[in-house]
């Protein structure tokens, strides 16, 4: 099993931004602590990959600076050389990751999930949708025929949503809060919204309801996860009550499941902005272990 990593790529920001950008490197330390030999560094992504299912003018714009000022404040980072690079490079361990996948049963990217990026426009924090591209690479290659995206951040994945929703062969599943960002959501393939406060119990009966369902009506070869850490109770954007225990039971009923259905499985975390960072960075790190224990002693099919 491969594991993707993109925290050697700077990611600079002004003292007291509310994004977590130091999480990826503390969870890229802990987890070569058990998995180090299989941690790689993915090429970045091209634009003409990122075009696949971004607008060549977004893409040109991002690259040279020259989006609107208005349009970094919905992304809500703020452009340079080195966040470009950075977004390139979490794109590219996107794709590596859902090709070794086809390969390994399972691979992973230590960052990615950013699922709030539409075709032209980013918002969230999100300035492409890694997701997106790599599913048009991989149906455009003719390497798979039918995707499931299974989308279990907090926060509805409302640009995933978009960019495919006339794209049949990709089918898009989220779980998400209900009164939490985007305020105006999108129509996926299937939306379960979630009231605040929704704790293991019922977020676990539900997902165990949907899901074996869904990879038998579907059939993906593939199957994205979006592990998002800030379902967690401790969470500051999250406003849902799951605990770790909890999250680490929904990590294994997803393994488990897409495992048993015979899809490929390609890891990516998304979000997570706990009060307390070592909590992110522990729930994550939880769901890097989870899929090594059952992927990577497993030999690569001939």
């Amino acid at each position: 099993m491969r594991i993707y990593r993109t925290d050697q790529f700077p990611l600079p920001l002004p003292d007291g931004h509310r994004f977590p950008a130091q999480k990826y490197q503390l969870l890229a330390s802990a987890v070569a602590g058990f998995a180090g030999d299989s941690m790689e560094t993915a090429s970045a992504a091209t634009p003409w990959e990122l075009q696949q299912a971004h607008t060549p003018d977004y893409v040109a714009q991002v690259m040279d600076g020259s989006l609107p000022p208005r349009a970094w404040r919905e992304i809500g980072l703020p452009w340079s050389p080195q966040l470009v690079a950075r977004s390139c490079r979490s794109v590219g361990a996107t794709i590596a990751a859902a090709r070794s996948a086809l390969l390994d049963g399972c691979s992973i990217n230590l960052a990615g999930g950013t699922h709030h990026a539409y075709r032209d426009k980013g918002s969230g924090f999100c300035v492409f949708n890694d997701v997106a591209v790599a599913s048009r690479l991989l149906l455009q290659e003719g390497l798979v025929r039918r995707i499931l995206v299974v989308d279990l951040d907090v926060h509805q994945g409302n640009g995933t949503a978009a960019i495919f929703r006339d794209e049949p062969r990709v089918f898009t599943f989220s779980m998400h809060g209900e009164k939490n960002f985007p305020f105006r959501k999108e129509a996926s393939s299937l939306d379960i919204d979630l009231p605040d406060g929704t704790g293991d119990e019922a977020y676990l009966a539900l997902l165990q309801h949907h899901l074996p369902r869904l990879l038998q009506q579907h059939q993906p070869e593939l199957v994205f996860y979006l592990a998002g850490a800030d379902a967690f109770v401790g969470d500051r954007l999250g406003k849902l009550a799951l605990s770790k225990a909890g999250l680490l039971a929904r990590d294994q009923l997803v393994l488990q499941q897409v495992h048993a259905a015979g899809a490929a499985l390609a890891i990516s975390m998304a979000g997570g902005y706990a009060e307390n960072i070592a909590d992110t960075v522990e729930i994550q790190c939880n769901t890097v272990a989870a899929a090594w224990q059952q992927h990577a002693r497993q030999p690569t099919p001939a």
